[in-house]
Order: C-alpha cells, then sequence, then structure tokens
C-alpha cells in the first residue's frame, strides 16, 4: 500500500508507544511449513511466510527475507543451500582484474531475483496494514562476496581500481533491483552493509558509503524509503555511517546502541538490537523478556530508538522466545 513514508518516519519517531521491529521473517517456516531452501526459491512462499508473521505478530514493518547470497548468485557466485539455515556464498566468483573487467551486471530477474520480487509483489496485496520494506544486500557486502572478504580488504590497499571496477557494476544492478522492488509496491528496502562494518573511516568513506548514496538517490523520496542495517562493530564509524543521512537505521548487538543514538541525528529512525542468535535463538523466554525490558528502560528516553533485533532472527528461532520479545514491548509501552 502507498503511503509517505519520510511522513511514518515522522509519526513513528514522535509516537509515545512503539511497535516492535525485528528483522523477522525467516521463522516464518515454522507456520508455512516449508523449508528454508524451498523459501528462498519461491517467491509466492516468501509472501505467505511474510503473512503469517504479519498476522501472528504485531510487528511496525513486515521485512522480507534478509538472504545476502541473492544478488551475488545473479552475478554467478555460487551458493550453499540448506533446509533450516540461510543461503550462503561459497567460493570466488572474481580472482584478477580481467575477471573484473569482464564481469557482466546481470538483469534483475536473473538467478532468484526474479522470485524475490515477485514476492515483495505478492506481499504487498497481503499486507497493507504496515509499512513491507524488501531486503537487498549493500555495495560492499556484494563485492566482497564476489571477490572474497578477506581478499577485498587487501584490494582496497593493493587494487583499489579493481575493487572500485566491481563496485560499479554491483551499485548499478542493487539500484535495479531497488527499483524492481519499487515498482512491485515495497515502501523501501532494507540495505544490509554489514561488510562495511570492518572498514577503517577512510576505506568506509571511498568504498562503502558513496555508493550507498548513489543507490538511496537514485531510489528514495517520500514513498519509498532506504533503511541501513549494518550489524558490525560501527563504534569507531558512526559519523562516518551519519553522513549517508539514511531516515532510518538499522544496528546490530556488536555497539551499545545507545552510542549510535548520541550520533545520529534524533530526526532519524534507530532499530535494534537485541542479539537474534544468542539470545532469541539460543536464549529463553525470560531472557528474552529481562534484555528486551531492559534495552527499553535504557533506550526508550530517545524517541528516535525503537526496539528491535540487531540482525535477522534465525530460521528456528523457538516461536516462544519470539513472542516473549513482543510481550516486553506491549508490557514496557502500556506502563
Amino acid at each position: 500500500m502507498k503511503r509517505n513514508m519520510k511522513q511514518w518516519v515522522t509519526d513513528y519517531i514522535n509516537a509515545p508507544a512503539k511497535k516492535g521491529m525485528p528483522i523477522l521473517s525467516f521463522p516464518g517456516i515454522q507456520l508455512i511449513g516449508h523449508t528454508v531452501e524451498e523459501l528462498v526459491r519461491s517467491g509466492e512462499l516468501q509472501a505467505q511466510c511474510m503473512k503469517a508473521i504479519a498476522d501472528r505478530f504485531d510487528t511496525g514493518v513486515a521485512f522480507s527475507l534478509m538472504d545476502l547470497s541473492v544478488e551475488a548468485e545473479a552475478f554467478g557466485a555460487p551458493v550453499h543451500y540448506s533446509e533450516d539455515e540461510v543461503p550462503t556464498v561459497h567460493g570466488t566468483l572474481i580472482n584478477d582484474e580481467d575477471e573484473a573487467e569482464a564481469l557482466k551486471v546481470p538483469k534483475v530477474g536473473d538467478g532468484r531475483t526474479g522470485e524475490c520480487v515477485e514476492g515483495i509483489r505478492r506481499a504487498c496485496e497481503l499486507i497493507t496494514d504496515r509499512p513491507v520494506l524488501a531486503g537487498i544486500i549493500g555495495p560492499y557486502s556484494l563485492a566482497g562476496r564476489l571477490l572474497d572478504m578477506t581478499e577485498i580488504m587487501i584490494l582496497c590497499y593493493e587494487e583499489p581500481e579493481m575493487v572500485e571496477s566491481v563496485l560499479e557494476k554491483a551499485t548499478e544492478f542493487l539500484i535495479e533491483y531497488a527499483k524492481a522492488f519499487k515498482e512491485a509496491g515495497a515502501n523501501g528496502v532494507c540495505m544490509a552493509e554489514p561488510a562495511a562494518g570492518l572498514l577503517s573511516p577512510n576505506l568506509i568513506d571511498e568504498f562503502s558509503t558513496p555508493y550507498v548514496q548513489k543507490i538511496r538517490e537514485a531510489v528514495e523520496d517520500e514513498n519509498f524509503v532506504v533503511m541501513y542495517h549494518n550489524c558490525g562493530n560501527i563504534t569507531p564509524l558512526m559519523q562516518n555511517i551519519s553522513d549517508i543521512d539514511a531516515v532510518a537505521y538499522s544496528v546490530g548487538n556488536a555497539i551499545d546502541i545507545e552510542e549510535a543514538l548520541k550520533v545520529i541525528p534524533a530526526d532519524k529512525m534507530i532499530i535494534g538490537n537485541i542479539d537474534p542468535a544468542g539470545t532469541i535463538r539460543n536464549g529463553n523466554p525470560e531472557t528474552v523478556y529481562k534484555e528486551t525490558t531492559d534495552l527499553l528502560e535504557r533506550c526508550g528516553k530517545y524517541p528516535n530508538f525503537v526496539i528491535a533485533s540487531g540482525c535477522d532472527i534465525p530460521p528456528v528461532s523457538p516461536m516462544e522466545n519470539i513472542e516473549a520479545f513482543f510481550d516486553a514491548v506491549r508490557d514496557f509501552y502500556n506502563k
């Protein structure tokens, strides 16, 4: 459903009570009775999964799958699938400058990208009571999956032109991919750029931020926003990330989220950052409830803070733990 998302962010910040926004999609396999592998290959199942989550939990937004292998696979990278784990990229696609130059930019629809777009189109038909955010990878994180995560760090120093060549192609594709989600009816995208959290302030300014901004500027308008997600240890990069000027940020549990709230402007939404694996996946309802309540009590004084998970909640996370998160949010705001 079309809505003014810039106004929605402002209204959410000003609201005295806020719904939680965990990055919650994959656990929906438990509700619809399918495997992760079946889910990631089918747009219809992705929409059913998002709808099942929206029906079960009173979330602030409906997030699509955070599957960071989709775009790399469209470029030709090999991907490993599993019944109960999120797909991962295996192996290196680009080994030298010649291969970087020869790299072809895929079309939206290549690999599984067409299914993901169709999944959002269908989800937007099924979910109309809250914004729907599609998921895309960030440019540096995509380049790292094509060049190898360790290798790209070295190449940033030794062969920066090669990295920039891959980044330009990644950015070109991501702009078109985001536009396809926009056309499909999404209210925005959540851009996952975790690999940039490994960079120094100078390197993130060179190899991530300009490309993120280029994507954001190409697709964002009052009805479509880019939420920037980085679940790395971004404390030393906070000012650099603030310079992206996104309307909303999602930060991981590797940092104290209050550090982000002190740096990023008060008119920007900041969501996070309960540990999705250690707490929600491997904890129990009591620990989830306590940690969620504790974080709300500490950071609820910041109007632009919205409680969420620090990253994507794993597929087989216990439903009672997820329910405990929402119980804590409800109880806190009903006090």
